[in-house]
């Protein structure tokens, strides 16, 4: 297991969740990693959406890992000593058949693993993508959930605890994204009493995995938002989590975006 802590104790040019062109990433991967040592970036880890069972544009696919891997080693021979490059995916979790336990994962010769949700199954047991555009969730509700806002937000929960429980991941991933296009579709709902135990139930899960936690600044220009959202912040780093900022870049010129508001407020934090 990578030692987190070392590195982001001795500095903060660091970013541990990017995409590539194997999953939605928007350029290949020696641009990102080109932007990261132009911008001074001494650790860079590139984390693309694992493979999954069922079908995703936005997931590699699983006759690409080994490209993937040998791409990471090329670039470590041309960069290397300017950069510290890392193999990662970023795993969905789908349910006990698939998620970053499954021995699949743990064959890969990755340094550290996300765990994420992204898809949740409908009342009927479909796998959703409840991530992605707000206008798209919405539609989402009414086609796919019965627009009942309650079981898709306790459904992740529920979804997020059990990968916390399973383990078999380093860093847990947006652990509260679903409440922006909840709140976009229920605004307020991030404010009522039953969301609340929801989220405080998965921050003490974390808590006492011991697993790190991002602070994922992905959404703040464009939606004012971390995740997870500032106000948890005192608990986690109070109880002594490994707290990692990280841009999850999908584009090279983002992967610093808003990482320097979200290090100064976590330094505020006494």
């Amino acid at each position: 297991m990578m030692d987190f802590n070392k590195i982001i104790e001795s500095t903060d040019r660091y970013n541990f969740h990017s995409h590539t062109q194997f999953c939605d990433g928007r350029a290949p991967m020696e641009e990102f990693v080109a932007a990261a040592v132009d911008n001074g970036f001494l650790h860079y880890g590139f984390s693309p959406h694992s493979p999954v069972p069922i079908a995703s544009p936005c997931n590699m696919d699983r006759d690409k890992v080994k490209e993937y891997l040998d791409e990471i080693n090329r670039l470590r021979e041309i960069y290397a000593g300017r950069i510290n490059l890392y193999a990662a995916m970023e795993v969905d979790y789908l349910g006990k058949e698939w998620g970053p336990a499954n021995s699949y994962f743990r064959s890969l010769p990755l340094d550290y693993t996300i765990g994420s949700v992204h898809f949740i199954p409908t009342q009927d047991g479909a796998m959703i993508d409840i991530d992605g555009h707000a206008d798209r969730f919405i539609r989402y509700m009414k086609e796919y959930f019965h627009d009942d806002i309650r079981y898709v937000v306790n459904t992740f929960y529920d979804q997020s605890l059990k990968m916390v429980e399973e383990g078999g991941f380093d860093i847990i991933g947006h652990y509260d994204k679903i409440g922006h296009n909840a709140s976009h579709y229920c605004p307020g709902i991030e404010s009522e009493t039953w969301y609340r135990k929801k989220i405080d139930e998965l921050t003490d899960a974390v808590i006492e995995s011991g697993i790190a936690v991002e602070i994922n600044t992905k959404a703040r220009a464009e939606h004012n938002r971390f995740f997870p959202a500032t106000d948890h912040w005192a608990t986690l780093k109070k109880a002594g989590v490994t707290i990692i900022v990280n841009s999850d870049a999908h584009y090279p010129d983002l992967i610093d975006a808003s990482r320097s508001e979200a290090l100064r407020l976590l330094g505020e934090i006494k």
